[in-house]
């Protein structure tokens, strides 16, 4: 009688199938013949259409600017130079730009004085763009902004004169240079939709960029990826966001020249315990 793992068809296990329980990774499916099997086969197409739907899924700007205004935030709903999905895809350098009606609306918010009438601009301005995942930024963002406040609010060493939440659409994180620019931000955050892996088509990337204004690089920002609930968690962000943002305020820098050197105890403390 024929052996059932030498049956034609038959799934052959691999035998360090007990590693797949420490990652989402694709590893040690076995396989059926000189083929994958059927049900990792079936995983690997649903997971791929995840991600597909994900960067075309419409971007709810209304409904995130509605979110954030209950949280008492001032929106402002802005749209980048690309005026659909398909031109924002194949065209990255207008997600990286405003469109014209949006900078003229940004022209109409005015720095904050000082009691002597000097400008002073704001300390911090979040912008939330769609990205290449709207999904992660409906499900995520929202909860970080009102994590990461509570934080900046609870720092008695320092207050933070926060612009109003720009909403972007069809946007690259380097819309953010523009808009911290206009707003007279000394540092921008920008809340964005990731690239989606096939494991994660809900995954939110915070940039952090000192002195926002339009010609920066990569190497000027720093980046906390993989939000969302099978990575970093909420919670957590909240805290390396607000230790990094003290970080660059006191040095004045972000991208290469400020370096990860936050407490990652309060950071495990907090993943492992929200509510503390």
């Amino acid at each position: 009688m024929t052996s059932p793992t030498k049956r034609p068809g038959a799934v052959i296990p691999a035998g360090w199938a007990d590693l797949r329980r420490h990652t989402d990774a694709r590893i040690a499916l076995g396989r059926a013949g000189h083929s994958l099997p059927t049900a990792p086969h079936l995983a690997f197409q649903l997971a791929h259409a995840q991600a597909r739907d994900a960067v075309h899924l419409p971007f709810d700007a209304a409904g995130v600017s509605a979110s954030l205004q209950a949280l008492g935030l001032e929106t402002l709903v802005l749209h980048s130079a690309a005026g659909d999905r398909a031109t924002y895809l194949q065209r990255p350098d207008l997600g990286r730009r405003l469109d014209e009606p949006s900078r003229e609306r940004l022209l109409q918010w005015r720095a904050p004085r000082s009691a002597a009438g000097d400008e002073t601009g704001f300390d911090l301005a979040f912008v939330v763009a769609d990205g290449l995942s709207a999904q992660a930024v409906h499900a995520q963002a929202v909860p970080l902004l009102a994590a990461t406040l509570a934080l900046l609010a609870a720092d008695r060493a320092q207050t933070w004169q926060i612009a109003p939440v720009a909403v972007v659409g069809q946007a690259r994180v380097a819309v953010g240079d523009e808009v911290g620019l206009a707003l007279t931000a000394r540092c921008v955050v920008v809340l964005i939709g990731e690239r989606p892996g096939l494991s994660s088509p809900d995954s939110l990337g915070l940039y952090l960029t000192w002195q926002p204004r339009p010609g920066l690089v990569d190497a000027n920002r720093n980046c906390i990826s993989n939000v969302r609930p099978a990575g970093l968690a909420v919670d957590a962000a909240a805290v390396k966001l607000v230790q990094m943002l003290a970080a660059a305020r006191t040095r004045q820098v972000t991208g290469v020249t400020l370096k990860d050197e936050l407490d990652e105890q309060a950071l495990l403390s907090v993943a492992k315990n929200p509510a503390a």
